[in-house]
C-alpha cells in the first residue's frame, strides 16, 4: 500500500467511466456466468462461504434466549447489506477467470494486498454504519411499538408479533423501513467493489458509477436486487446453509454485472 488514496484514484482526480444501458437479459446472463464461475470449482468456493451459514447458526444459537428475539430477523436480514463487501474475494476470483489467470481459492484472500484496499475498506465501512443504524432503528421501532420489555419467551413474542395490531404495525413498518436501507445499499454498491478491484478508482468514484449506473438501468438493477434478496431468502430458509453456495454464486455474477455496464 505505498500510495494511501481513499476518495480519488492514484492520480488524485474523480474519474467517471461511461455506463451502458443494459437490458433485463443482460441481468439474468450475468447471474448464469456466476453459476458458470461457482461450478468450475464448486467445492472450495462454497468452503470460503462457510462463514455465512455459520454466522446464521451463531445467530439462531444467540437467539435462543427469548430476550435476544427482537433483534434476530434485523440481525439476519442487516446481515445481507454486507454482502456486497464481503464477496471481494469472488469478484477477484472472476476476475483471474475473465483474464485468463490462476484461480485457486488463494487468490481470494490475496485482494487484501490490492492498491484498492484502502477505498474498499472506506466503502466497507459505509455498509458497516448503514448495518448499525438498521439494527438501531429497528430496535428502536420495536420498543416504541411493543414496549422496552422484552419477550418472556419464544411463543409470546411470536404471539405479539403476528396477533396484535402493534405487531402487525412493527412487521408493515419493520419491512418498509428495512427496504429503504437495502434500497440505498444496491443503489450506492451494486458495481462499487468490483469496480475498486479493477480500476483503483478511489470510493467516491465507484459509488457515483453505481449510483449512475441504477438511473440508467434502473429495470435492470431493480431486478438484480430482486433476485439477490430471493436468493438469500431461499438461501437462508434451511438454517442458513444454503448461503455457502447461495453468495459465491452472487458475488462472482456481481463481478459480470459490473463489466456490462461499466465500460472499458
Amino acid at each position: 500500500m505505498a500510495d494511501f488514496h481513499v476518495m480519488a484514484g492514484t492520480d488524485r482526480t474523480l474519474s467517471l467511466p461511461a455506463v451502458r444501458k443494459i437490458s433485463t437479459s443482460d441481468v439474468i446472463d450475468a447471474l448464469g456466468r456466476g453459476l458458470d464461475d461457482f461450478w468450475q470449482k464448486p467445492s472450495h468456493y462454497a468452503f470460503l462461504c462457510l462463514i455465512y451459514p455459520l454466522v446464521g447458526v451463531v445467530l439462531i444459537y444467540w437467539a435462543s434466549d427469548a430476550s435476544a428475539l427482537p433483534l434476530l430477523f434485523p440481525l439476519a436480514s442487516g446481515f445481507a447489506l454486507l454482502g456486497p463487501f464481503a464477496a471481494i474475494g469472488l469478484y477477484e476470483i472472476s476476475r483471474r477467470r475473465e483474464a485468463g489467470l490462476d484461480t485457486s481459492w488463494r487468490h481470494a484472500l490475496a485482494v487484501r494486498k490490492s492498491p484498492a484496499i484502502p477505498s474498499i475498506i472506506a466503502v466497507g465501512a459505509m455498509l458497516f454504519a448503514i448495518f448499525v443504524t438498521w439494527l438501531l432503528v429497528a430496535q428502536g421501532l420495536y420498543m416504541r411499538l411493543l414496549g422496552p420489555e422484552p419477550p418472556a419467551s419464544i411463543s409470546q413474542f411470536l404471539e405479539s408479533l403476528f396477533t396484535t395490531d402493534a405487531g402487525f404495525m412493527l412487521l408493515t413498518l419493520g419491512n418498509a423501513i428495512g427496504f429503504i436501507f437495502a434500497l440505498v445499499v444496491l443503489i450506492t454498491t451494486a458495481i462499487a467493489f468490483p469496480m475498486l478491484l479493477d480500476r483503483d478508482c478511489g470510493a467516491v468514484a465507484a459509488i457515483v458509477t453505481s449510483v449512475r449506473a441504477a438511473s440508467v438501468n434502473p429495470l435492470p438493477i431493480a431486478l438484480w436486487g430482486v433476485l439477490v434478496a430471493g436468493a438469500l431468502l431461499i438461501g437462508s430458509l434451511p438454517l442458513f446453509a444454503g448461503l455457502a453456495v447461495v453468495m459465491p454464486i452472487l458475488g462472482h455474477a456481481t463481478w459480470h454485472l459490473y463489466r456490462k455496464v461499466v465500460a472499458d
